[in-house]
């Protein structure tokens, strides 16, 4: 049975946790910061878990 390849792609937007959980970060911290209010931006920072439906195929994209 030949290795699974890795996503690339995906490899540098999720991470797995320690109880197999994946982090990843949240959208729209890249630019256009002037019209989001400071809040936001401060919530923008911390990382999130993948949600439940998406996680099997996130899975299969990071197999390692």
């Amino acid at each position: 049975m030949p290795k699974i390849k890795t996503n690339r792609s995906a490899a540098k937007r999720f991470r797995k946790t320690g109880t197999g959980k994946i982090k990843r970060s949240h959208m729209n911290r890249g630019h256009i910061l002037t019209k989001k209010s400071p809040k936001r931006i401060r919530q923008l920072r911390k990382s999130t878990l993948v949600h439940k439906t998406d996680q099997k195929r996130v899975e299969r994209m990071i197999p390692y």
